[in-house]
């Protein structure tokens, strides 16, 4: 994960590491590169990875927490909500028919 505050440190940091990676054998596909501005009024990053536009994405998943464009947290809140009542709805200890 890459932060920048700034649109142009971003795209120099990207290419700086571009270069280092190349030094040892590693390359960095721009078209695989998912990239995301975090603002209340989101736009595309206009930034170029290896000659490649990297994907401009609203939200991603990191370290099994969800970041999205806006900073908020419902998507997270109603992902974590929709796991644990998959996980309930799974105990047999739970139904209705055992508690008798």
């Amino acid at each position: 994960m890459l932060l920048a505050l700034e649109e142009m440190v971003f795209q120099g940091t990207s290419d700086k590491i571009i270069e280092v990676g190349s030094c040892y054998g590693m390359e960095m596909r721009g078209e695989k590169t998912k990239v995301m501005r975090i603002s209340w009024r989101p736009s595309a990053l206009e930034i170029m990875m290896d000659q490649k536009q990297p994907v401009n994405v609203e939200y991603f998943n990191y370290l099994g927490s969800t970041v999205t464009f806006d900073a908020r947290r419902t998507r997270e809140i109603k992902s974590r909500v929709a796991m644990a009542r998959v996980t309930f709805n799974k105990k047999k200890e739970f139904s209705p028919s055992n508690w008798i």
